[in-house]
C-alpha cells in the first residue's frame, strides 16, 4: 500500500514556540489514535521551530551549515509531519481532511517506493 508524507505548515505561533493547548492535544491524540487503529500510522512528529534547527546548502564548494531561524514567512517552514498507508491520494486527502485544525495548512505528498525505480537504481 502506498505511502504518504503529510507536512503541516509552521504558523507565526509554533515558530514562536507556542505548544498546543490541552483540548488541541487531546483532540491529535484522538486523532493519531484512530490512524493507528485503521493501520495507516507510521510515523507522526511535530518539530521545534526553526531557531532550534540548522539548514546544510550544498553547492559546487563545501557544504554550508546555516543556523535558523530561517528567514522568510512561516508558512514555508514544516512544523510537524505524518506518514501514513493509504490505498490512493484520494484516501490520503480524507485522512487529511480529518485533521483536527482550526487553522492553518498541510500538504500531502506521495513517498516514491523502491518499485518507482528502474531495476539497479
Amino acid at each position: 500500500m502506498p505511502r504518504f508524507m503529510v507536512i503541516v505548515k509552521a504558523s507565526e505561533e509554533s515558530e514562536a514556540g507556542v505548544l498546543p493547548t490541552k483540548e488541541m492535544l487531546a483532540e491529535m491524540g484522538a486523532y493519531n489514535d484512530r490512524l493507528q487503529q485503521a493501520g495507516a500510522m507510521l510515523a507522526g512528529e511535530g518539530l521545534r521551530p526553526s531557531s532550534e534547527g540548522a539548514r546544510v546548502t550544498f553547492s559546487d564548494g563545501p557544504p554550508v551549515v546555516t543556523e535558523g531561524p530561517f528567514g522568510g514567512k512561516a508558512k514555508d517552514l514544516v512544523a510537524g509531519f505524518w506518514v501514513i498507508r493509504a490505498g490512493s491520494m484520494d484516501e490520503a486527502l480524507e485522512w487529511a481532511r480529518r485533521i483536527p485544525f482550526r487553522e492553518g495548512e498541510v500538504e500531502v505528498r506521495p513517498v516514491f517506493e523502491a518499485s518507482d525505480f528502474p531495476d539497479g537504481a
